[in-house]
């Protein structure tokens, strides 16, 4: 049998050491527990070799222990130990996670965070994370601790190409009267750094992203929180985690503030959504965003956006947009390409508009995106060009146009079909498609 103890805050209970012939664990772990004297210890580095050793011991039906920190089941070693032995041969005995203990000290519920391991990982899913949801929980490695998170928040990916801007609130608008004469407040993120937890040196410690990339944190960070105070707290949960998918998409344009039908109609919508297939970790840009109402979509779907727009008052409605639909989005006021050339890759793209331009844009994103793009055009013209465009980025490409008629009333009770303009919807997916599921 292999005991798994976790060490919660502190060292773990001296009785579950008791008769032990192999103890494996971390070298504070093993510093802190009562080792019995006639016990092989192993320090736990490389996985690979203490299995080995692991494995040797369990053959010969040793009593083995693997101390580890919190909760071992919570993104911790059971897994590999169940995928190795089996979970029959496992006698796992918890801790209090890092995570739950550092909630626990701000004084927080966390049944809706979110919880994102960077440890040798690539960090990118947690920023995007942290970018797109107010209650995220960062489990940090090397290369990926609150310096490095901190960096990457402190700019959003949004304000390096242009003047950046964001929005989010729990206000839903009107249909029809999407937060007009709404101002919201500036999208703000604070890092809560817990270090050595349960131990004589813990700290836990609020600050900016920016005071955070500003720092060198060592070895002992256990957690880092990435919370929007002004939302943290919210309604009793059914569902732990991040919240379900929404119910509804291909919102119609009524329930978005927009110029003149200026905005990607809901048929559209809902075939580009299903082609950049947004998700919580990605990043997606929407390029030539006017009303911003692609760029909220893929927020709904839990991925973080930046919404690039050249037009003032656009700016302004794509805020307003994202603040009436509760979501956060990253608004970048700026001409494309120019504007795209600082800002972190995206895993996909939308781009709508037209102009003599576009190609030359869409060529742009098409380098840049890790999954693919997605080009509206109405410009029957423009199409070679764009897929010349999509092509030459080395995507596959392929597209539609779109035609439909939607029910209209006509007087005495009488209704009649009523066309809307023909759309061309081009995409073009990278080649080989990157794993489905979170970014990794």
């Amino acid at each position: 049998m292999i005991t798994v103890v976790g060490t919660g805050t502190g060292a773990p209970p001296p009785e579950s050491l008791a008769g032990a012939e192999l103890v494996v664990g971390g070298r504070r772990h093993l510093d802190a527990a009562a080792v019995p004297a006639d016990a092989e210890r192993v320090v736990l580095g490389p996985l690979a070799p203490a299995l080995d050793i692991i494995e040797r011991h369990h053959d010969k039906g040793s009593r083995i222990v693997v101390l580890a920190s919190g909760d071992p089941g919570f993104f911790g070693i059971v897994r590999v130990l169940a995928e190795r032995f089996g979970s029959d041969a496992l006698d796992v005995r918890p801790g209090v996670s890092s995570v739950a203990a550092a909630f626990a000290r701000v004084g927080l519920p966390w049944d809706d965070a979110v919880v994102v391991s960077a440890h040798g990982r690539d960090l990118r899913t947690a920023v995007n994370v942290c970018r797109a949801r107010p209650k995220v929980a960062v489990l940090t490695g090397p290369g990926a601790g609150p310096a490095e998170l901190g960096a990457a928040l402190a700019t959003g990916g949004a304000e390096k190409g242009g003047r950046a801007t964001a929005a989010a609130s729990g206000l839903v608008a009107p249909r029809g009267g999407a937060a007009h004469g709404y101002s919201p407040a500036p999208l703000e993120r604070v890092l809560v750094v817990a270090s050595d937890l349960g131990s004589g040196d813990e700290r836990v410690e609020r600050l900016s992203p920016a005071d955070a990339a500003a720092r060198d944190w060592g070895t002992g960070v256990s957690v880092v929180l990435c919370l929007d105070e002004s939302r943290v707290l919210g309604g009793v949960r059914t569902v732990a985690g991040p919240p379900r998918a929404p119910a509804r998409w291909a919102l119609e344009e009524g329930e978005f503030a927009h110029r003149d039908s200026m905005i990607t109609k809901f048929e559209v919508r809902a075939l580009a959504l299903a082609r950049l297939g947004p998700r919580l970790g990605d990043l997606v840009w929407d390029v030539g965003s006017g009303s911003g109402s692609v760029a909220v979509e893929c927020a709904r779907f839990g991925a973080a956006v930046v919404a690039v727009e050249k037009a003032p008052d656009g700016v302004e409605r794509i805020r307003a947009n994202a603040a009436a639909h509760g979501v956060d989005v990253q608004v970048v006021e700026g001409a494309a390409p120019d504007v795209l050339t600082r800002l972190d890759d995206p895993d996909a793209v939308f781009v709508g508009g037209g102009g003599h331009e576009l190609p030359g844009i869409v060529a742009a994103c098409a380098r840049r995106a890790r999954r693919g793009v997605v080009v509206a055009l109405a410009a029957l013209d423009r199409v070679p060009a764009v897929r010349a465009a999509l092509t030459g980025a080395g995507l596959d490409c392929d597209g539609v146009l779109l035609q439909s008629s939607r029910l209209a009333p006509l007087p005495g009770d009488v209704t009649r079909l009523a066309a809307t303009n023909p759309v061309f919807l081009l995409w073009g997916v990278r080649n080989p498609v990157y794993r489905e599921g979170v970014a990794q």
